[in-house]
């Protein structure tokens, strides 16, 4: 919950306020006063008359009603703190600095709930424990430096780590980036990433920037995240985060295909995709990713490179191509007119270098020309270093001026960040920001020109019989259902399946296998890992095989009877769908068969899908080729692929139940697509 009072407090109490800045206490006190706080200001230090000039009052029970109290005392005398404040002095807004809590102990951590259950009573605000604090244009509730002098323009930062948030601005600061908010949710106990972004959404102020950085370590409520965050951004926003905790150690092993695919991380990422957020992996693409926000939105993908140094244009040129952005020939008429009014040696081709030699007065030949004469370029990316020979203030300044009237976006690589120092200054005091690396700018770049839109979560685009669905779970029980319930659940859905039959004896397999027809396909029902155990038979010609096989086939441990089923040919494809806790159902569709395990060529999305995000799944896969037919091979119908992708994650939506299901294969060809195999495992509560 945020309350009015941790936005804008009138009145804040430092508990444990100190005259020694070098503690928490006192550097927080310390940063309010140098930040000119408005509002009363009180200090609670049993040991002091006055601390830093502020009137200190020897208990907390002394002091008048205040709205917010920054507490920077020992956990165990914290909570005593907190209830007095909350039912003496009508205290609404709690930062707690303290250590000590859920983080390093079980003692700790239940001293937390104490707090948090005493502040929630009295509908009051929680920011922490174990944080550095807030720190916005009202009050610089913060007791660490760097404090940036903040920009209503600038970036908005919540982190869940202090010394994160700390780095990031660190970081940040140096290359021109500038900060709005900066929240530091510590411990989060009552209030997490989540919450912050719901009452920015809420509480939407279009007079202030509108770039969002987040740091998160534990994503507790990502449905709130992904609703509020795409709607902040439908709103004009943009966000980037970094999501820690991404390594295999988090993932899971588990019976089926999708459940060994499946992890929190992968959920993580595809609600990030479908709310719009740009992911990012670490601080330096964090602040690269922003910085690229801050500049004017580049509306296509072309690219020029302006260089006087080869070997960065190179790199860049590698990175943009990688991700998906182009860097294209410049020729003709007006590429030699250019060429002629640089030095000898100068290349025009894109990477356009005017060499070590090359000016000022070149430099804004260059970008003039690019704006004016290559219409099919969509942005420019000016490096500019120096050897330490001369200043380079005049190039700088020409970039400067010329970002301001460029009507194509030009975004600033500057690296000679130690030799160059004093010019990098002077640009970036004047409201710039410096791209020092130009590959982390050219994937930044990327990441925001391709990271979707958010999601419209609107209409289903399919239909499915969600009665006959819900009926088929209500007569199920736990465990994996029997193939007569999947085709009926698949039938409900509207996903293709072929003919199958099931036989418990001889007398019936007889009879079904008329009734599929030769040749036929074999499979044993109840092992779950078919071909492991001998329990797959392709290409079974006639009676007297398919009786032997059977013989055999029943016998296997585990088995419950036998599949029959035509024999179809076509590419193999996957798709499953994995309950994942806290999110709903991932849905991941690859090549199937073997190639699951042999290549993990697989795409996830989060249930409900999309056609456009189940199309951008089949199309982000490693295999698309093999898909579109390669070799004179045919390849397969990929929208019905997307479609049966879409009906599936709209058949796990409505049956919550499903906690794993497998449709390995798929058999695809240009004319339709069928599944073969299946397998639906469902949990329902025992309460």
């Amino acid at each position: 919950m945020i309350t009015p009072q941790i936005v804008d407090p009138k009145s804040i109490v430092v508990v444990g306020g100190s005259n020694d800045i070098a503690k928490p206490g006192g550097k927080v006190l310390k940063n309010l006063l140098d930040g000119n706080y408005k509002g009363d200001l009180y200090v609670v230090n049993p040991k002091e008359k006055e601390v830093q000039g502020i009137k200190s009052f020897n208990h907390i029970s002394d002091i008048p009603t205040v709205e917010m109290a920054i507490i920077a005392i020992a956990a165990r005398y914290t909570f005593d703190t907190v209830k007095v404040l909350t039912e003496e002095k009508n205290t609404k807004a709690f930062i707690i600095l303290s250590a000590g809590f859920s983080e390093v102990s079980e003692e700790g951590a239940k001293i937390e709930k104490q707090i948090l259950y005493q502040i929630n009573k009295h509908s009051a605000a929680l920011v922490g424990p174990n944080c550095i604090g807030v720190c916005t244009p009202n009050y610089h509730g913060v007791f660490t430096e760097p404090i940036p002098k903040l920009d209503p323009n600038g970036c908005d930062l919540i982190s869940a780590s202090g010394a994160t948030a700390c780095y990031i601005m660190e970081s940040g600061l140096q290359k021109g980036l500038s900060f709005s908010r900066i929240i530091s949710l510590g411990n989060s106990a009552q209030m997490g990433v989540e919450e912050v972004v719901k009452f920015m959404d809420e509480n939407f102020d279009d007079t202030r920037g509108n770039i969002k950085l987040l740091y998160i370590e534990n994503l507790k409520k990502p449905k709130m995240l992904m609703k509020h965050a795409a709607s902040l951004i439908r709103k004009g926003c943009k966000i980037a985060a970094i999501k820690a905790g991404s390594s295999e150690a988090g993932s899971r092993a588990a019976s089926s295909h999708t459940g060994a695919l499946a992890s929190s991380d992968a959920a993580v990422s595809a609600i990030f995709r479908k709310a719009g957020i740009i992911r990012c992996d670490h601080r330096e693409e964090l602040i690269a990713v922003a910085s690229v926000l801050m500049h004017p939105q580049i509306k296509g993908k072309n690219i020029a490179i302006i260089t006087h140094a080869g070997g960065p244009a190179v790199m860049l040129t590698d990175a943009l191509s990688n991700g998906g952005l182009k860097v294209p020939a410049i020729t003709g008429p007006d590429a030699e007119a250019l060429k002629a009014k640089l030095h000898p040696g100068s290349s025009v081709g894109n990477p356009i270098d005017f060499l070590a030699t090359g000016t000022a007065d070149q430099l804004a030949t260059i970008i003039d020309t690019v704006n004016g004469k290559f219409d099919h370029i969509d942005a420019m990316v000016v490096i500019f270093g120096t050897p330490g020979l001369f200043k380079i203030h005049d190039v700088y300044e020409v970039l400067h001026q010329k970002m301001k009237t460029s009507r194509k976006p030009i975004l600033p690589v500057l690296p000679s960040t130690y030799t160059a120092h004093e010019e990098v200054e002077v640009f970036l005091k004047k409201g710039r920001i410096n791209f020092p690396d130009e590959v982390i700018l050219g994937k930044a770049l990327t990441k925001v020109y391709t990271n979707p839109e958010p999601v419209d979560q609107g209409n289903p685009e399919f239909q499915i019989d969600k009665d006959k669905i819900r009926y088929i779970i209500d007569h199920t029980k736990s465990g994996y259902i029997t193939p007569s319930e999947i085709q009926e659940l698949l039938d409900a859905a509207g996903i293709p399946r072929a003919i199958e039959k099931v036989a418990a004896t001889s007398d019936e397999a007889k009879t079904r296998a008329e009734e599929v027809g030769y040749p036929l396909v074999m499979k044993v029902v109840g092992p779950v890992h078919k071909s492991d155990v001998g329990g797959v038979v392709l290409n079974v010609n006639n009676e007297t095989d398919m009786l032997a096989q059977f013989e055999r086939m029943i016998n296997i441990k585990d088995t419950t009877g036998i599949l029959l089923q035509p024999m179809l040919s076509g590419i193999e494809l996957f798709v499953g769908a994995n309950f994942e806790p806290g999110f709903g159902h991932m849905i991941f569709c690859g090549l199937g068969g073997i190639f699951i395990e042999a290549i993990r060529d697989v795409k996830s999305g989060l249930a409900p899908l999309s056609m456009l995000e189940a199309m951008e799944m089949i199309e982000g896969l490693r295999g698309k080729k093999i898909l579109e037919g390669i070799r004179g091979q045919s390849g397969i119908d990929k929208k019905k692929f997307a479609e049966i992708i879409v009906r599936l994650s709209l058949l796990v939506s409505e049956a919550h139940v499903i906690k794993e299901l497998d449709l390995n294969p798929l058999l695809g060809t240009e004319k339709g697509i069928v599944a073969v195999d299946a397998r639906i495992r469902i949990e329902k509560s025992t309460k």
